[in-house]
């Protein structure tokens, strides 16, 4: 009773499960690769970034900086709060305008609606792995059941409980259970890992935030 032969005499409902299960291992892996590499470079341009700010000695230098670390939530962050302060600057270029409380309030505004699609954008596909987790399991367990049932149906049909008549039926619907497991423990794995990297961005990201603001009212304020 090989995996493949037990699998071909599978009933066409526990085929489909089965079929299910591996197009969410395989949507779930694809995803899980793409975000490594994503993830990865999110971290490593915003510390590049993250030294260039904190060496530039002008604001309009690190905004031609930016440019170049595109994969960067700091460097998106960076163009909205720095588009916003040259629109305010430039619609009130008198000294005694300067960047006040409720123009910085602005600022931050920006900074933070900048911050929250990148957040979106982090967190892209990331339900689909929490879904795969918690459904997958179930699914595998409904082709056990089914499975069980198909074997017991047997059973009497041929009035015979010899271990022959209900191996194969048994063998087929614990092979469900196991592709669900095979689907659910990567995704759930690897969804609880990017969680906590993503959040570790976005704590760099709200150290930015305070960074930036405060880098502005230092140099623009009243």
């Amino acid at each position: 009773m090989s995996v493949i032969s037990l699998i071909s005499q599978a009933t066409i409902v526990v085929k489909l499960i089965l079929l299910v299960l591996v197009l969410f291992s395989v949507f779930s892996w694809a995803i899980i690769i793409y975000k490594i590499r994503s993830l990865k470079q999110a971290e490593n341009s915003s510390r590049q970034f993250s030294e260039v700010f904190r060496r530039s000695k002008s604001l309009n230098e690190v905004n031609e900086a930016a440019r170049r670390y595109k994969h960067s939530p700091l460097s998106s962050i960076f163009q909205a709060g720095f588009k916003e302060l040259v629109h305010l600057t430039r619609s009130n270029p008198q000294p005694q305008n300067a960047i006040n409380g409720e123009k910085l309030e602005l600022i931050n505004r920006s900074l933070l609606r900048a911050s929250n699609q990148e957040i979106n954008r982090l967190e892209k596909m990331m339900s689909f792995l929490a879904t795969c987790g918690s459904v997958t399991p179930f699914i595998g367990l409904f082709g056990t059941v089914w499975g069980i049932m198909d074997a017991f149906h047997k059973i009497g049909v041929v009035r015979s409980a010899s271990l022959v008549t209900v191996a194969p039926g048994i063998a087929e619907a614990l092979i469900a259970t196991a592709l669900g497991l095979f689907a659910a423990i990567p995704a759930v794995i690897a969804y609880n890992h990017f969680l906590g990297r993503i959040k570790e961005l976005i704590t760099t990201m709200d150290d930015f935030n305070l960074e930036f603001l405060n880098i502005i009212e230092k140099a623009y304020g009243s």
